[in-house]
């Protein structure tokens, strides 16, 4: 296949580029208080990317550009997703940004930039095309987070960001240049077939492995590579803080399938060891120190951690089920968490962050409906049937018990039901304490509509969860 014939398989990266260039210097040009134009602009821009995936939606693996970037069913879904779930997160941060007068037109075009970065992850099919991927997402989010200039604790939140972030990306650089220098390849099936050939343990691609995971452990905010997490996302504005939890981590699970499956999948042995541990210690970290916090954003942070951990049992199982039940967990933490920040953006009003626990006393008193919303998050995220963040834990539990690993399995319940606790809490305060205030909830119809869709479809998907199970099995390509 030609170079020309292969462009057509990467049009909706090309697209999303061209159009977030345009975008760039449309908002330049025009200046307006509210960035309208630019906002719609940016949501056309993701609706015209979701049109072109699905137009013509890979059903078979394609490998491209000399091997560098890959076209197959898992980079189709999670492409729509990252987009779907994109699109939402801007219709929360629209009516946040322009309350709070924090309004300018680079978040959208830099959301637009990180959504890119996350697309060339998805189809990244060797390890420099990773690596550009995740630089790419990773400084359109440092500047984001920094873009509150006149906020000590969002300026403080980036640095933090940045500096261990720069940090974590060098030392995945590292091992990715052990990699290279042992197998002498980029290309990820290939180096596949590389460690395959080896008859003994080559320590140095054991030793490159290590700091792989390092750096996956560091984006995907797994115990002890966590310190940022919390402060990020308590210290940023919370439209930034939404758009960091959601999107960004499907992609996350798009570099951990593609190094550790696709480049490093004969190393199951050596990694599988080293995911249960890290998975095992942000579960228990997670679920017990957001048990003390009072503030909903850290609270939530270390809700991620947890959650991150319980993800990282699919992969650990090192079968395609298990892979299959940890996309699935993914899509259906990022919508879980995108609700629950939204309801966070829903109750702040101008000069005011409705980030604390008490914040949520007596909500049923002052809207029932969003209490209601806000118990089918919190159930959901405490893996309450018959939400649809039960059957999410119940996938990767199955693929972990099939796989002997009893004990494990018993561990994650455990600290799942120590985590129910810091969930049920907010249920407790929204219908069974008095509300501090009565001040109306003020939003825009869309939002009100969209957060309600939102929460509404974690319940409606808890009923019928067989379709997106069978899709996530279809694309890991079981």
């Amino acid at each position: 296949m030609t170079i020309t014939a292969e462009l057509v398989f990467i049009v909706p990266e090309i697209t999303l580029l061209v159009l977030a260039c345009i975008i760039l210097i449309a908002d330049t040009l025009h200046i307006e208080k509210h960035a309208t134009l630019t906002y719609w602009l940016a949501q056309i821009a993701l609706i015209v990317i979701i049109f072109l995936v699905l137009i013509d939606f890979p059903d078979e693996s394609k490998r491209l550009f000399f091997g560098n970037f890959v076209s197959d069913s898992m980079s189709g879904v999670l492409k729509v997703s990252i987009c779907a779930i994109t699109i939402c997160v801007f219709f929360y941060s629209y009516d946040y940004l322009k309350e709070h007068e924090l309004i300018k037109g680079e978040y959208f075009v830099l959301g637009l930039f990180a959504v890119l970065g996350m697309m060339v992850m998805v189809s990244a099919n060797s390890l420099l095309t990773v690596y550009l991927g995740l630089e790419l997402m990773s400084l359109s989010l440092y500047s984001m987070v920094a873009m509150h200039r006149e906020s000590q604790t969002a300026s403080e939140a980036a640095m933090k960001y940045f500096v261990l972030g720069a940090l974590a990306s060098g030392i995945l650089l590292y091992g990715i240049s052990i990699l290279y220098g042992v197998s002498g390849t980029l290309e990820l099936p290939a180096l596949s077939a590389y460690i395959e050939a080896q008859s003994g343990n080559n320590i140095l691609l054991v030793f490159g492995l290590v700091f792989v995971i390092v750096g996956i452990a560091f984006k995907l905010g797994l115990v002890p590579f966590h310190m940022w997490l919390p402060d990020v996302y308590e210290g940023s504005p919370t439209s930034v803080t939404l758009f960091v939890s959601t999107a960004p981590k499907l992609a996350a699970f798009a570099m951990a399938i593609r190094l550790l499956v696709d480049g490093m999948g004969p190393m199951a042995g050596d990694w599988q060891g080293m995911l249960i541990i890290l998975s095992v210690l942000s579960m228990a970290a997670g679920n017990i120190i957001a048990i003390s916090q009072t503030n909903i954003k850290r609270m939530l942070a270390y809700s991620t951690i947890a959650h991150m951990g319980f993800f990282m049992l699919g992969i650990a199982s090192a079968t395609q089920l298990g892979y299959a039940g940890s996309m699935f967990y993914v899509m259906i933490y990022a919508l879980m968490i995108m609700g629950a920040f939204g309801m966070v953006i829903l109750l702040g009003r101008k000069g005011y962050e409705a980030d604390n626990l008490d914040d949520f006393k007596g909500l049923s008193d002052r809207s029932p409906w969003f209490a209601f919303i806000m118990l089918i998050l919190m159930f959901s995220m405490a893996g309450v049937p018959p939400f649809i963040g039960f059957w999410a834990k119940w996938f990767v539990l199955k693929e972990i018990i099939a796989n002997g690993y009893i004990w494990l399995a018993t561990v994650a319940v455990i600290l799942s039901v120590i985590g129910a606790y810091y969930y049920l809490r907010i249920v407790k305060l929204m219908y069974f304490d008095k509300p501090q205030q009565m001040t109306a909830i003020k939003a825009s119809q869309e939002m009100r509509f969209i957060l309600s869709l939102n929460g509404l479809s974690l319940l409606f998907l808890g009923f019928m969860p067989g379709a997106l199970m069978t899709l996530c099995i279809r694309a890991i390509g079981y």
